[in-house]
């Protein structure tokens, strides 16, 4: 179904009509009406000039023909003509595929459609199905500020059972219509009397919702697990059975329930989903995240996009958000910030900081004297281990990049694509192609030039709340298209491994973690090279926390979070990492760094669902 975007007014379009009407072009004046249907679908003169070219034609349906590329308007004034036609259930049926092309325009908001007679005129069963797609066609729960295109096909229902007080299968459907639109009472009266009516599994699964919904835990558990007596072969529902107890702590519970359900078929995506979402829930073992992550790699074809991935990684340090900076640079311009730019007299530090928290923090607040008294040992300014890529000297304390400047196209596609949030590892993999066709000297420019945040919503609250995540989030997507440069090489001897490898030992830096993060990112994705990473975060974090012993390690805290999201690390590695998170240090986000976060996760946050709830 297609929509093109508007160049005239509705009155102008249908001035348009008019005149073609006049002047005997039907098909004209049958485009400009569809247009016109489109800018104001519930105006009276819409659907006046749509009765003048019925009738002139005749009721030809064919001036507004359906097809793989149909015209929405084109699609909702035949909807209007079959139902003057005598044919509303087809009608409606065309309303609800609009509904599922635009949610949020009132297509539905005409007389006929919540006139008291059409619900008697329609077959039950059919209606029950109309109320079924439009179900499928929105959000669950629909945000309250698009609940208003909507509620023709709420009075619809109400008419419909009001005509059919006994249709169970009408009852339930209406039930989750209501439920969708924030009608819980009625939701909960309409299935509890379908059930009623006629006991069936999806009679039971629609006032399990409707119970949930209504806060009524205990109500919807035995609703669902009658649903389980009626089919017990429908896995599904163990999975709801299982969500709804985890959502209420009840996690050995619902464990039970989704081995119940893995016994009968090991294969089903959504207990499998479910099982591992629980477990990671039970115990934090990332391992059990990478073994669904394999498993939504290795079956494509599930029966519905499932966000149990997204939902465990979400807000979690590097699994699901870039790990905030610590360190006193950092805290420094985060007290800057909260004092609208005033920041302190000074800072004295005992010894040099990551050079990429040095140079973010005296160029965002230029006023901040900063006083290094020394240099602690081992050198922070100095390489980990020997590499070819050196992307900073030193003058003394004074760190400067060694590297040019990326190009402007590379700067800008960076600007567009940098965000601190994704999904899970393998989304943000997915989403780096973007960068692929950068080549390596750009990626490396970006690690050491940063662009500035982009004029965006997400771009002001970086800027202005911390500037040092966005500095992070361009190298972090950096690195991420490093993991695209050159894959036809085999990772052992690629240069994307060779160049990510030698990043992680150059000098102590945020870079360290975003280099890091990619080579996480890569045994994420690709099984073959788990060994080989999980032996390199264990041999880094080690080096760390060897450092640490003598010295303040800024990254040690991040990269202690990175082990833990790194697949198949060795359990000493994973032992260490959590003794390094156990060490007091200032890591908790608080005050105008917590707010920041709120305010940035809220611009990507999605609902989590196991499963598509029925119609």
């Amino acid at each position: 179904m297609s929509e093109e975007p508007p160049a005239l007014t509705a009155a102008e379009e249908l001035a348009l009509a008019r005149l073609a009407l006049d002047e005997g072009d039907l098909a004209h004046a049958a485009d400009h009406l569809a247009a016109a249907l489109v800018l104001a679908p519930t105006l009276p003169d819409t659907h006046e000039t749509l009765t003048r070219i019925a009738a002139a034609s005749g009721g030809d349906l064919d001036l507004f023909p359906l097809g793989q590329r149909a015209h929405v308007g084109a699609v909702v004034a035949r909807a209007h003509l079959l139902a003057a036609a005598g044919r509303p259930a087809e009608g409606l049926d065309l309303l609800v595929a609009a509904t599922g092309h635009a949610p949020g325009v009132d297509w539905a908001g005409v007389p006929w459609v919540t006139a008291p007679e059409l619900a008697g005129r329609l077959d039950p069963d059919r209606c029950a199905r109309i109320l079924m797609q439009v179900c499928a066609a929105v959000p669950d729960p629909v945000p309250r500020a698009g609940r208003a295109p909507l509620t023709p096909y709420l009075t619809l229902a109400r008419n419909a059972v009001a005509a059919h007080p006994r249709h169970a299968l009408l009852l339930g459907a209406a039930s989750a219509l209501a439920r969708r639109l924030g009608e819980v009472t009625l939701a909960v009266t309409w299935a509890s009397r379908g059930v009623r009516e006629a006991p069936s599994k999806l009679g039971e699964v629609w006032l399990g919702y409707a119970y949930r919904s209504a806060g009524r835990t205990r109500d919807a558990l035995a609703a669902l697990e009658r649903a389980v007596g009626h089919d017990p072969d429908d896995l599904a529902v163990y999975a709801d059975i299982a969500g709804t107890l985890a959502d209420h702590g009840r996690l050995d519970e619902a464990l039970g329930w989704i081995d119940r359900a893995l016994a009968r078929d090991p294969t089903f995506d959504c207990a499998v989903h479910t099982a591992h979402r629980l477990r990671f829930l039970r115990d934090g073992d990332v391992a059990h995240l990478v073994d669904l992550a394999d498993f939504t790699r290795d079956h494509p074809d599930d029966s519905h996009e499932h966000t149990d991935l997204a939902e465990s990684c979400r807000g979690r340090p590097w699994l699901g958000q870039v790990t905030p900076a610590t360190g006193a640079m950092v805290d420094a311009l985060r007290r800057a910030l909260a004092t609208d730019g005033f920041p302190d007299a000074a800072v004295r530090l005992d010894t040099v900081e990551p050079p990429s928290a040095m140079r973010t923090v005296t160029a965002a607040v230029p006023a901040l004297h900063v006083e290094v008294t020394g240099v602690a040992e081992p050198d922070p300014r100095e390489p980990r281990r020997d590499t070819g890529y050196r992307l900073w000297r030193y003058d003394g304390t004074t760190a400067a990049p060694t590297l040019p400047a990326p190009s402007p196209a590379a700067a800008e596609r960076v600007r567009h694509l940098a965000h601190p949030a994704w999904p899970h590892p393998p989304a943000a993999y997915d989403a780096a192609v973007a960068l692929a066709t950068l080549d390596l000297a750009d990626l490396l420019g970006l690690l050491v030039h940063p662009p500035d945040a982009p004029p965006t919503a997400l771009g002001r609250v970086l800027s202005g709340q911390d500037p040092s995540l966005w500095v992070r989030c361009v190298q972090v997507w950096a690195c991420l298209g490093l993991l695209h440069h050159r894959t036809d090489e085999p990772w052992a001897t690629s240069t994307r491994r060779r160049v990510l490898v030698e990043l992680i030992w150059g000098v102590e830096d945020w870079i360290t973690e975003a280099a890091l993060f990619a080579l996480v990112t890569a045994a994420w994705i690709d099984p073959t090279v788990r060994p080989d990473v999980a032996g390199l975060v264990a041999e880094r974090l080690a080096d760390v926390a060897a450092v640490a012993q003598g010295r303040p390690v800024p990254i040690a805290i991040s990269l202690a979070h990175l082990a833990l999201a790194t697949p198949a690390v060795d359990p000493d590695t994973t032992a260490l990492a959590h003794r390094l998170l156990a060490t007091p240090a200032g890591t908790r986000r608080s005050g105008p760094l917590a707010r920041a976060w709120r305010r940035l996760t809220a611009l990507v946050r999605r609902r989590p669902g196991s499963r598509p709830r029925p119609a």
